[in-house]
């Protein structure tokens, strides 16, 4: 049988590994593991027939979700098998350890780790993967709106895990530190606002072309902030309650477009978390409320 036409270019093979690689190191937190769980991915893909190849319409897809049906099945289990920091037993490329590792802060892995598997899987591949919620429901075994609110759930144990009480008066300080340094393009001071190890997420919905992937550093979270909020005409940076605590609202026109909540540390932002689904933001945009889904009064600068 003639296969030359089921090759693939080589830097897509690479972007893919790399893709698998990334799905489970966010969901197992170890180089080792990850490698583990990706070449386990591909012994299942070559243990498939040619027809039941043949049956698969998107290899990456199916390739996803069996790296996070392996990895969900791992986070099961009672004892987690581990290789060992020095993945010697791999063949990632050097380097390559370490630049997962980049990808998520220790202190966003032990948030993580106190999950529920079932927790962990859904949030991993809804908020840093964006996968479908057929496929999420899927690899975690439950209903798409079961898998929604674990994710729910799951964003607001990492909210409580990862930040320190602050006074309302403390955190509305720092967030209107953020707004003035967005509105005037201040990218070395709105960096030093964020925690070094920052991470921010952006929930678009599949409605709008936002970032489906996380954004990690307060460098890179500060320059990814402001090209988001780069100023156009009738765009404006408006300060309201969201969620008890005082959030960025952004309108477009007379229309709520984005709202950018704060988790916040001492002095410090340690999450961003920017949410620009449609869906998500009909409360704000109904005509009674005058754009927020509350009574209260926004506050502004």
């Amino acid at each position: 049988m003639d296969q030359a036409g089921d090759a693939v270019p080589i830097a897509d093979l690479l972007d893919e590994r790399r893709h698998l690689l990334n799905v489970a190191y966010w969901m197992l937190g170890t180089g080792p593991e990850a490698e583990d769980a990706v070449t386990e991915t591909y012994r299942q893909w070559y243990d498939l027939s040619d027809l039941q190849k043949a049956c698969i319409t998107d290899p990456g897809a199916w390739l996803t979700e069996t790296t996070g049906s392996i990895c969900l099945a791992r986070l099961i289990l009672p004892e987690r098998r581990s290789t060992g920091p020095d993945g010697k037993d791999g063949d990632t490329a050097p380097g390559l350890h370490r630049a997962l590792e980049e990808e998520i802060s220790g202190a966003l892995l032990n948030a993580l780790d106190a999950l529920s598997p079932a927790e962990r899987a859904a949030f991993v591949l809804n908020d840093v993967f964006a996968m479908p919620p057929r496929a999420v429901a899927g690899i975690v075994g439950r209903t798409p709106l079961e898998c929604s609110e674990l994710a729910d759930r799951a964003r607001r144990s990492l909210r409580t895990s990862r930040s320190h009480p602050t006074t309302q008066q403390q955190h509305d300080r720092i967030v209107r530190a953020v707004r003035r340094a967005c509105t005037t393009a201040d990218a070395a001071h709105l960096a030093s606002l964020l925690a070094p190890d920052a991470t921010a997420f952006f929930d678009g919905g599949g409605k709008v072309r936002a970032l489906t992937r996380p954004v990690h550093g307060n460098q890179h979270v500060a320059r990814t902030l402001l090209t988001l909020l780069t100023p156009r005409p009738h765009t404006t940076l408006h300060l309201s309650p969201a969620n008890g605590r005082t959030a960025i609202v952004v309108r477009h026109i007379d229309q709520v477009a984005a709202v950018i909540s704060f988790d916040i540390a001492g002095h410090h932002v340690i999450q961003v978390w920017a949410v620009l689904n449609p869906d998500k933001l009909r409360a704000w945009n109904r005509p009674h409320t005058s754009g927020a889904p509350t009574s209260s009064t926004a506050l502004e600068d």
